[in-house]
């Protein structure tokens, strides 16, 4: 048996750079393993969000993105971590045996840090305590379901190392084997894609193409794509091009090849490019853009859909922490 588990959390509108480097490979994953678990990280988003209106949106915003990706909840385990209580109980037993030191050091934590810093304000201005102890309830996240592989980006490998060393902790300590000390696995795909601006996709950054938009908001992403002054005609230098970068990791190779032929040849301009992206986007992902507005429309069916997930995932997450309260005596 192999357990994968991927969660996302709700901070933004999904965009084609969350789809190449986590939803995609993530979806493949799950095809090669015993089971797989899918959770939108709602609470974690409550250290950045705290719109209500935009949380709930963005919360069912990634779920009709999975859903409207391809993953089927009748195979996969598709969740909210809001409607699994266990999960927080978990990470209140983790914090009573986690180091603080180990806080110190989390990735997060020191970047707000050296940002204060550097701004040359007080440290602690405006980090929360959700912010310092990201680290344990991702933890708990993993550690509720027996979770074995957790497919994550390079600047995520951290928090996986912290989540071992905390299950290990109490293990040693408790003398048990509640906890199952998962693995990560670097997702080869995760590399970052450009923005329009040629810098990573980001929504910090603004610089997104949207994963589920209109023809209209496409084309005017699309066609802000940063790109060289060679003319029309002339031999174009592709590698590197963000719009072609784009297009390519959406293509099959056989498109990829030709566009890139045709732009070395100078037979395409970077304007033609961007039409042929445009063009792309629509073959590709028209179909689940009407299925993504149903959804967003019809929030209730994606409430029943995550509610009958939580339903389903719930007992899993008793056992675990059946184990643990017996552990520490609880």
């Amino acid at each position: 048996m192999t357990r994968v588990l991927t969660g996302i959390k709700p901070t933004g509108n999904i965009h084609l750079g969350n789809y190449v480097g986590a939803i995609r490979p993530a979806l493949r994953r799950a095809e090669t393993a015993s089971e797989s678990f899918f959770f939108m990280a709602d609470i974690h988003a409550l250290n950045q969000v705290q719109d209500p209106e935009l949380y709930r949106k963005w919360t069912y915003s990634v779920a009709a993105s999975w859903l409207c990706s391809g993953l089927d909840p009748e195979v996969s385990h598709f969740y909210r971590q809001s409607d699994i209580p266990e999960v927080f109980e978990l990470a209140t037993i983790l914090t009573t045996i986690t180091p603080k030191g180990w806080m110190n050091k989390a990735h997060a934590y020191k970047a707000a840090l050296d940002k204060n810093r550097e701004a040359g304000i007080d440290d602690d201005v405006d980090i929360n305590m959700g912010l310092y102890t990201y680290p344990i309830l991702m933890a708990a996240d993993i550690l509720i379901f027996d979770a074995d592989i957790v497919p994550v980006g390079k600047d995520q490998i951290q928090h996986i190392e912290i989540t071992r060393d905390i299950a290990e902790r109490i293990n040693n300590f408790y003398k048990t084997e509640a906890l199952i000390l998962p693995e990560h696995e670097l997702q080869a795909a995760a590399q970052a894609m450009p923005g329009t601006d040629g810098r990573k996709m980001s929504k910090s950054y603004d610089n997104v193409v949207p994963l589920f938009a209109s023809k209209k908001e496409w084309k005017t992403a699309i066609y802000s794509i940063v790109t060289d002054s060679s003319e029309r005609h002339d031999p174009k230098t592709v590698d590197g091009a963000a719009v072609y970068d784009i297009y390519a990791a959406l293509a099959t190779e056989e498109q990829t090849a030709e566009l890139r032929r045709a732009l070395e040849a100078g037979e395409l301009g970077w304007g033609d490019a961007k039409g042929e992206l445009l063009k792309l986007l629509e073959d590709v992902l028209g179909e689940s853009v009407e299925r993504y507005n149903h959804y967003m429309t019809n929030t209730k069916e994606l409430d029943e859909i995550l509610q009958a997930g939580a339903a389903k995932v719930r007992p899993y997450a008793r056992e675990t922490i059946d184990r643990v309260r017996e552990a520490v005596g609880i």
